[in-house]
Parts: structure tokens; sequence; C-alpha cells
């Protein structure tokens, strides 16, 4: 199984709860996500090269596509997309519903 198989298996389930959450009335920011997504891509892309720089990890050549940032596969930012798409999708479905509660003083 190649990288990106791996990747479309665990993006395809992030894709859809963050679909069940942009059909929710309390769906996330997008806004914010795609501001955060871009620096969490930026500090990826600096601290994988780094990691893998010095031999903190390594990638089967045979699995990999190639194409990279730096020595970083592209493979390798689909874990940072998934977790800021993921985080607050979630957030959002699992909030309580405000119908119904009061504020206890």
């Amino acid at each position: 199984m190649t990288y990106w198989t791996l990747n479309a298996i665990f993006l395809a389930v992030v894709a859809l709860v963050a679909l069940a959450a942009a059909l929710r009335s309390r769906a996330p920011r997008w806004s914010a996500v795609g501001v955060t997504a871009v620096v969490l891509l930026v500090m990826t892309a600096v601290f994988d090269n780094v990691m893998i720089a010095v031999g903190l990890v390594g990638y089967d050549e045979t699995l990999i596509s190639g194409a990279s940032i730096g020595i970083a596969p592209l493979e390798d930012f689909a874990y940072a997309i998934a977790a800021v798409v993921l985080l607050p999708s979630l957030w959002s479905l699992l909030a309580p519903s405000k119908k119904g509660t009061t504020d206890a003083a």
C-alpha cells in the first residue's frame, strides 16, 4: 500500500466528518480553518525537512510519489491537513446543543 493510498482512506473519513459539520448549522469558521492550515503546513514543511535531514524519519522510496517540498514528500502533508479539518469539525459536531440549556451562575 502506498502512502497516497493510506492518505486517501484517512482523508475520505475526514471529508465525511467535515461534510457533516458543514451541513450542521454550527459549522466551524472555515476561514479560520484555512488560516490555521496555512500556518500548520508551513510549520510541517520546516520541521519535516529537519526531521528527515537528521535521520529521525525515513520513507520507502518505492511507496512515495517522488514529489516533495524540500526533502519532505508531499504525502507527509496529508496528516496536517487532516488534523486541521478534522478537529474543528469534530468540535462542532460534538458540541452540546444550546437549546434548552440555562446558564448556571
